[in-house]
């Protein structure tokens, strides 16, 4: 499971038009789950979107604090395409895992997330649909994280993207 995680001043889904889910400042995170994921990937991500510390402290200390020390909103956004091999220009998506199996472990990343930290705080998108993502970013700062899972699944079979 992988997750490109943007620190943010504010970040809104629309669908149709229709805004969806927005947060004031927080983290976007965008999540992407490969074939070989599972709940143990799930917990992984959602760990590391809590704790990861992209924020400055009180004394403007940076890389001190978390998401949750400062009691920030997260907005999640399902992005199948982070797990995708590029055949010449073209991209291949092989190695996402398909919409059924991966809405469940997605649905599994933010229930984890809503029971260890405010549910009140946890915004998604809209799984599957064509989303809007519209994000003022913080620095700028963005962090990729991958689960361990998925590298070592992957590395087994020497396909590493």
């Amino acid at each position: 499971m992988k997750a490109v995680i943007q620190r943010v001043l504010s970040a809104k889904v629309t669908v149709d038009g229709t805004e969806v889910s927005s947060i004031g400042k927080g983290v976007l995170a965008f999540v992407g789950i490969s074939v070989n994921d599972t709940e143990k990937d799930a917990e992984y991500i959602a760990r590391k979107i809590l704790n990861l510390r992209i924020f400055e402290d009180a004394n403007q200390k940076r890389w001190a604090k978390s998401t949750s020390d400062l009691n920030l909103e997260i907005l999640c956004v399902s992005q199948f395409t982070l797990y995708h091999k590029l055949k010449g220009n073209k991209p291949d998506f092989h190695y996402a895992m398909g919409p059924k199996e991966s809405k469940i472990l997605y649905e599994k990343v933010l229930t984890l997330l809503k029971t260890m930290y405010d549910p009140l705080l946890i915004k998604d998108g809209v799984f599957g649909a064509h989303m809007c993502v519209q994000l003022e970013n913080d620095g700028p700062v963005t962090i990729e994280i991958e689960s361990n899972t998925v590298r070592e699944n992957l590395k087994d079979s020497n396909e590493v993207p």
